[in-house]
């Protein structure tokens, strides 16, 4: 399929050809017929691509803030190649479109196949031809109204949303501030709610058109029409309401706002424009300043937007869903005109073209629209995306049993080793693939992502010979000699089997599963398929450094004390580590690393786990106890100072320490002190390392870096962890040491 993206690195435009993305569980498969161009948001994300790195800098100084933090936590290098990695990528466009059901994933039950509906979102809505669109951000379109009009279903809610925080009230007089796409629809609101209504805009057009869609009186800032027209409709008291459609760096918006409203009137933002409000004057009118975010509800909340869990309408009644119902039902009735707005509609194939003539002011437009070639009789390719439930985790019992040491033949040393990658997000872009990359001795054989602009980005930049969606072609596929697992966390267990049973060497993030079932399943698959060429992501017993000091350190003959603090850190709101119900805790996600560093620095795998958590937070103090007394303690928490160093560990055993910080220094301090050197080159926590162990056992058939015993009970050892939370007593580990 064809879909619009852009570079933000080169600022350059594109219809690219990507793999259709798959129908998930939740969700519909839609066909677009008619997406719109928000010439706001969009033009301002086009316009900040084609900046110097030092402009794209100023114009987003709260991402600047963000690297900042990322170079003191991860250190420059690793900074770095992950922001020139995102830089250098494909973004897609879009957010508001409307478009025909091609196929409906399991759950959903209030559309069919061949139903119109209009679709939102940012990342399910794009300028594409087909989107797979979750529950909560499409709504059926109302029979009668044209998909054109349809089309215009998010923008409409943006503008609905800001009308509700204003809460007009009839006869009240409002004032809208830019009267583009977002302004003309906030005058037809504000309109049919019994509002009268003055408009504000540098364009004599725009304000004819407002004027023509049911303003009292539009006029250009500077004049003094506008005020005469404030007061005459007040008496001279100010309007009820200020609302803020304009964008740019002027702040002339918001001295004009407190000019002309009434004592305790309200401002509302729904643009994004400059907010320098002067403290006299909204001080002594006493204003209410209230910030409308985008479709209502529900935004930006993973659950809602992704799990598909509404809010209780008798607590939330104007979710973002209905408010993309009710704009459609307004615009089926004739309540709200959208045609007048129509500047101009573009065939799909010419997006390059018409955004060009946007940006460069040829083509001046209130909204444009991309209409779509309609579908082929081709049928599309079907996927079906199985949801694993998650039960509770109970005490793992894993008895891993051998396979024989079953293993296959070692590769022809003739021809590269073949990989292909499931899933390409950031870590496999930043950290796996780069280094896989430069070997000569492996070729990049395909990526298999479920969406399309990921696969398409990877193939682009790391030079796979192919991207799909479809997942069985290529475990099918016999001149692959190994898989990549690196997808969500709710997915690894299975498609680490699927991956086994096609007689492939797997590599899989952590975690290999969620649940003690998961990890049965992918043991009992080794056995079956006598396939046991696994490894799992840890890769901290591979960074250089910490195995230095690990042999600076030598044997020891009595227990040891370990301590590993993990300063995690707060997630960014709307992360997907935070959606629990589908992706494990936090912990059951990442405390496979250091559960895995401690074992190998203790050189035995853990008999019993005890854990605790402090009300209120999601610090965890884990306690791990070994089979000759030794303990190591992780304290994981996210309370921490965000500047303090991530990772820090201490070894203490027969009269020696061993000390390692961040994996920037290290130290060991015995009969001997042993002290690295204080700045390395980068911050190497191991990857190359581990993924030239990996690529070695597969070309030669030789033993896998980690034996699968371990990598089981780390596993279970993780899992533990939340049994021990719930029962508040240390878990013991059953099974093989």
């Amino acid at each position: 399929m064809k879909q619009v993206v852009q570079n933000y690195k080169s600022g350059e435009l594109a219809v690219l050809d990507v793999p259709a993305p798959g129908c998930k569980p939740g969700g519909v498969l839609v066909r677009s017929t008619y997406s719109l161009i928000s010439t706001g948001t969009e033009l301002m994300k086009v316009s900040e691509a084609g900046m110097s790195m030092l402009g794209k800098a100023r114009s987003r100084p709260d991402q600047v803030a963000k690297v900042m933090q990322s170079v003191a936590t991860n250190g420059l290098p690793a900074t770095y190649r992950k922001v020139m990695g995102k830089l250098d990528s494909y973004t897609p466009l879009g957010y508001s479109l409307c478009g025909v059901v091609e196929q409906v994933g399991a759950g959903i039950d209030d559309v069919k196949v061949g139903d119109v509906v209009a679709c939102a979102g940012n990342e399910h809505a794009l300028h594409a031809e087909l989107n797979w669109v979750p529950k909560n951000l499409y709504a059926p379109v109302p029979d009668g109204l044209a998909p054109r009009h349809a089309a215009f279903g998010t923008v409409g809610s943006i503008a609905m949303q800001g009308v509700r925080r204003g809460e007009p009230q009839l006869g009240d007089v409002a004032l809208v501030i830019g009267l583009g796409l977002i302004g003309q629809l906030v005058v037809q609101l504000l309109a049919a709610s019994g509002a009268r209504v003055v408009g504000v805009d540098p364009d004599p057009a725009r304000c004819a058109l407002a004027e023509r869609l049911g303003a009292a009186a539009c006029g250009d800032p500077a004049s003094a029409a506008v005020e005469a027209a404030v007061a005459e409709l007040t008496d001279g008291h100010g309007v009820d309401q200020v609302y803020l459609a304009a964008g740019g760096g002027s702040n002339e918006p918001v001295e004009l706002a407190a000019k002309l409203c009434r004592d305790r009137g309200r401002v509302v933002d729904i643009g994004k424009c400059r907010l320098d409000l002067p403290w006299n004057a909204y001080y002594e009118k006493e204003l209410d300043v209230r910030f409308s975010r985008s479709y209502g509800p529900g935004r930006y909340d993973p659950e809602y937007e992704l799990e598909g869990r509404d809010y209780p309408i008798g607590y939330v009644r104007w979710t973002e869903r209905r408010n993309l119902a009710c704009f459609l039902d307004l615009v089926a009735r004739g309540s709200v005109d959208v045609e007048p707005l129509i500047s101009h509609v573009a065939d799909f194939d010419d997006a390059v073209e018409t955004y060009q003539r946007l940006k460069d002011g040829e083509l001046k437009a209130v909204a444009v629209l991309f209409r779509y070639p309609r579908p082929t009789e081709e049928a599309t390719a079907e996927q079906s995306s199985e949801t694993a439930a998650v039960p509770t985790v109970t005490v793992p019992a894993v008895n891993v049993r051998s396979n024989g040491g079953v293993r296959a033949p070692a590769r022809s040393g003739a021809r590269p080793l073949r990989l292909a990658f499931v899933g390409a997000g950031n870590y496999a872009t930043s950290m796996l693939l780069p280094h896989l990359a430069e070997r000569d001795a492996v070729t990049l054989s395909a990526v298999v992502t479920t969406t399309a602009l990921s696969a398409a980005n990877a193939k682009r930049k790391f030079g796979f010979a192919r991207a799909t969606t479809d997942l069985d072609a290529v475990l099918g596929d016999a001149s692959v000699d190994a898989v990549f697992v690196v997808t969500r966390h709710s997915s690894h267990a299975e498609l680490t089997r699927k991956a086994l049973l096609a007689g492939k060497a797997v590599f899989v993030e952590k975690p290999l599963a969620l649940t003690e079932d998961e990890l049965a399943g992918v043991l009992a698959t080794v056995e079956e398929s006598g396939n046991d060429r696994l490894q799992v992501g840890f890769n901290r017993r591979f960074a250089p450094l910490l195995q230095e000091a690990k042999n600076r350190f030598g044997a020891r003959t009595g227990p040891a004390s370990l301590r590993y603090l993990v300063n995690a850190g707060r997630l960014q709101h709307g992360s997907w580590y935070l959606q629990q119900g589908s992706e494990g805790s936090r912990f059951a996600g990442e405390g496979g690393h250091f559960i895995d560093t401690a074992s190998w620095l203790l050189g035995a795998d853990p008999v019993s786990v005890y854990a605790t958590a402090p009300a209120g937070n999601e610090d965890l103090q884990v306690v791990l106890r070994y089979p000759d007394g030794s303990t190591a303690t992780i304290s994981y928490v996210t309370t921490g100072a965000p500047g303090f160093p991530k990772e820090t560990l201490d070894l203490v055993a027969d009269g020696k320490v061993l000390k390692l910080d961040d994996f920037v220094r290290a130290s060991v301090h015995g009969p001997k002190k042993w002290v690295s050197s204080r700045l390395p080159k980068a911050r190497d926590k191991g990857q190359n390392a581990e993924l030239a162990a990996f690529v070695k056992a597969v070309r030669t058939g030789g033993p896998m870096p980690v034996p699968l015993e371990s990598l089981a009970a780390t596993t279970a050892a993780t899992l533990a962890v939340q049994t021990g939370l719930a029962c508040g007593a240390p878990v013991t580990l059953a099974g093989p040491r």
